[in-house]
C-alpha cells in the first residue's frame, strides 16, 4: 500500500539578488532542479568548450574506460585548444576525457567521438538525442568541442540541466572536480601533467566542477558547481565580463536561498504494520537511513513522502528486514529514498503455540457464555 504525506509548512530564506556581467545566468540545484536565480536563461546562445560536458556524459554511458584508442589524424588535426595528441598515439578513454575536461583538448573530443560513434557528425547526434532525454530541448550539438557553429547552440537553463544530469554519476563528479592528473605521453620521457582550468576549484569553498569555454562568438562562459552540507548546485554563466566573479556571486546567492532540510531521522517509526501467523501481532517500521532535501523553504509545499508498506506481513522476519520504501517527490520528481525495515524480529508460531491459543479462545468464549 502507498501512502502520501504533504510536508506542508512556510517560512523565507532571505537574500539579495546577484549583479552579474553575464548576459545569460542561472544557478539551479542538482538534486531538485530548483531554480534559484535566473537571467535570461532560456535565450539560445553558443556554449563554445562547455558542450565537453556532454561529450563527457555521452563518453560515459557508451564507452569502455579501459578501452585504447588510437588518435587519428583527423583528431590530431583538430583546431583550438589542445592535448597535442599525435597522430598513431594511443591513450585509454580514461585518460582521454581528463584531456578533455582539465585542458579542453579538442583533439580529445574528437579521438573519443569517433572511437565511439565512428565520426564527430554521429557523435554530436548522440550528445543532441541524451540532452533532450533529459530535458535540455533546447540545445543542439555538431560537434563534440564546442567550436563555433550556428546550428550548434545552447542555453543557461540547458547547461545546468545537463550538468546536474551528469552529477548523478560519480565519474563523472570524479572527472570535473579534478584539480591535477598526469597521463601518459608517448613521445616524451614525462607524462602529460594536466592542470584544471577551471579556478573554482580552488577559489570556492565545495567548488567540485564543471567547465570553462571561451571562442570570439560565445564570449567567455563557466559552468561551476559547488557542494555544501549535501546540497549540490551548479551555476552557469554565459558570455560574461568577469565570469568568476559572476560565478562566485551566484553560488554564494544560491547557498543562501537554499537549506538542508532533515525530514527523517534514521531509525525514526514511521509506521506499523500487522503481522500475520506471528509471535507478535505487530510491528514498528523505521527509516534506515536519514533524509535531508536540499530546500527553499516556501516550496516546502511541493515535497511529497510516498510511504510504500503492504498493509500486513507474514512472520518468519529479523531485525533490519526491509518492508519496504520511503521516497521524497519534488514536483513528481523522486528526489530522496531509504528503505523501510524492521525495528525488530517477528517470529513465526510454533504449531503448539496454534493450537494452544486456538483451544484458549474457544475456552474463554466458553466460559463468558455459560458462566
Amino acid at each position: 500500500m502507498i501512502f502520501l504525506i504533504n510536508m506542508g509548512g512556510t517560512n523565507c530564506f532571505a537574500s539579495s539578488e546577484p549583479a552579474l556581467t553575464a548576459k545569460s545566468a542561472i544557478v539551479m540545484d542538482a538534486t531538485t532542479g530548483k531554480v534559484l536565480y535566473a537571467k535570461d536563461a532560456e535565450s539560445r546562445r553558443y556554449p563554445a568548450s562547455t558542450t565537453k560536458m556532454m561529450t563527457l556524459i555521452v563518453a560515459l554511458e557508451n564507452g569502455n574506460l579501459n578501452d585504447v584508442i588510437e588518435a587519428s589524424e583527423n583528431a590530431s588535426k583538430t583546431e583550438g585548444s589542445s592535448l597535442w595528441l599525435e597522430h598513431g598515439e594511443k591513450l585509454t578513454l580514461r585518460d582521454l576525457l581528463y584531456g578533455v575536461m582539465l585542458v579542453s583538448g579538442n583533439d580529445a573530443t574528437v579521438a573519443v567521438a569517433e572511437h565511439i560513434a565512428g565520426s564527430v557528425d554521429a557523435y554530436a547526434k548522440m550528445m543532441t538525442q541524451k540532452a533532450h532525454e533529459i530535458g535540455a530541448v533546447h540545445t543542439a550539438f555538431t560537434n563534440s568541442s564546442g567550436l563555433p557553429d550556428t546550428n550548434h547552440y545552447s542555453t543557461a537553463h540547458d547547461l545546468a540541466l545537463i550538468a546536474a544530469y551528469g552529477y548523478r554519476n560519480p565519474l563523472f563528479e570524479e572527472i570535473v572536480s579534478t584539480k591535477t592528473k598526469i597521463i601518459p605521453w608517448a613521445t616524451n620521457d614525462y607524462g602529460r601533467e594536466l592542470f584544471n582550468e577551471n579556478r573554482m576549484l580552488w577559489l570556492y569553498e565545495g567548488g567540485n566542477g564543471v567547465k570553462t569555454g571561451y571562442t570570439n562568438a560565445a564570449g567567455r562562459c563557466l559552468v561551476s558547481a559547488a557542494k555544501r552540507d549535501g546540497i549540490q548546485l551548479v551555476a552557469v554563466v554565459l558570455d560574461s565580463e568577469f565570469m568568476w566573479n559572476d560565478s562566485i556571486a551566484l553560488l554564494d546567492y544560491g547557498f543562501q536561498k537554499i537549506k538542508a532540510v532533515k525530514l527523517y531521522n534514521a531509525n525514526a517509526v514511521i509506521k506499523n504494520v500487522s503481522v500475520n501467523y506471528g509471535v507478535k501481532s505487530d510491528v514498528d517500521v523505521v527509516a534506515k537511513n536519514d533524509i535531508v532535501v536540499p530546500m527553499v523553504d516556501e516550496d516546502k509545499k511541493n515535497f511529497v513522502t510516498v510511504i510504500d508498506l503492504p498493509e500486513k506481513i507474514e512472520a518468519g522476519f529479523h531485525e533490519g528486514t526491509k518492508l519496504g520504501t520511503l521516497k521524497i517527490m519534488y514536483n513528481n520528481k523522486e528526489v530522496a529514498t531509504t528503505d523501510l525495515i524492521a525495528a525488530n524480529g517477528v517470529d513465526k508460531k510454533s504449531f503448539f503455540q496454534t493450537v494452544y491459543r486456538s483451544l484458549n479462545k474457544v475456552f474463554n468464549l466458553f466460559m463468558t457464555k455459560f458462566f
